[in-house]
């Protein structure tokens, strides 16, 4: 029987699926055709504004302006003309129902679902209607194909044109974006000098200063008065850090705050020798 059997909407640049008829045909020779039509999908924007696939059975026709899209499957005794005369009203009617900003935003196949109600309803007029019914819209059709016939591939060239060998989707390598770096400042390279100075120097005293780990933190704990100079010391280096470089980052804050405990480690054992040499020890 010469009919309609599905329709959908998609959008061009990504092919994703807006809304679509629901599908009551399950023959094997439909279910494939139904697959090469999301292929079809995918690569819409290579294509002129009209075209269609053809098999043995079916026809895929395609119509597409703008960034939106209608599809159809229909018998192969369908009339071309009738088929892209469904898809332009199609067309026209979605458009009608949702503006550019809906249809730009959707996120996630089938968003228009509800639309499936107004494609069964056109679906039904266009199977069951006269062409002399529709006679002025198939006219403009006719001459339009005319004029600018549409694109004809077949079903398995179509495959191939996207490089679908075994359902699989290429991936396509793109340019990296070219990325300028800025010339560094003075400032930063005073910042950079300073903080691989004290690098290299607490790393080099590093060693010395974990020998007297424990004596430092018993001389602490009998030094209340020493211990909280040496608390406050730590916290306006920390917070001079943060102001002169904007750190931001936190492994950034905690290096910094390591730096500070070893300079402070550093301080108190000097501190500590000094006090053995004037007992004498």
């Amino acid at each position: 029987m010469s009919m309609i059997f599905f329709a959908s909407v998609v959008r061009v640049r990504d092919g994703l699926p807006l809304s679509a008829s629901t599908d009551f045909y399950h023959t094997q020779d439909f279910l494939e055709c139904r697959r090469r039509l999301k292929t079809l999908a995918l690569r819409l924007a290579q294509y002129p504004g009209r075209g269609s696939a053809e098999s043995c059975d079916f026809c895929i026709h395609f119509s597409s302006s703008g960034d939106l899209a209608c599809m159809a499957i229909c018998s192969r005794q369908y009339p071309a003309a009738m088929a892209f005369c469904f898809l332009e009203t199609l067309w026209w009617e979605f458009t009608a129902s949702y503006d550019t900003t809906c249809i730009g935003l959707a996120s996630r196949p089938y968003a228009f679902l509800e639309f499936d109600s107004i494609i069964q309803k056109m679906k039904w007029h266009f199977n069951y209607v006269s062409s002399s019914q529709i006679k002025s819209s198939l006219e403009k059709i006719q001459e339009e194909l005319e004029f600018q016939p549409p694109m004809v591939l077949t079903l398995e060239d179509t495959d191939v044109a996207n490089g679908m060998m075994n359902g699989h989707i290429p991936k396509h390598s793109e340019p990296a974006p070219n990325f300028r770096m800025e010339p560094v400042t003075a400032l930063g390279i005073l910042s950079l000098v300073l903080n691989i100075m004290c690098a290299a120097l607490n790393l080099i005293r590093g060693v010395h200063l974990a020998e007297h780990s424990l004596q430092c933190y018993l001389y602490l704990f009998y030094s209340p008065a020493r211990t909280m100079k040496v608390v406050l010391m730590l916290l306006f280096i920390c917070l001079g850090n943060v102001y002169l470089h904007g750190l931001r980052n936190l492994w950034q804050i905690l290096f910094h705050i390591g730096v500070a405990f070893l300079s402070s480690y550093q301080i108190l054992t000097r501190q500590l020798q000094e006090k053995q040499s004037d007992c004498g020890v």
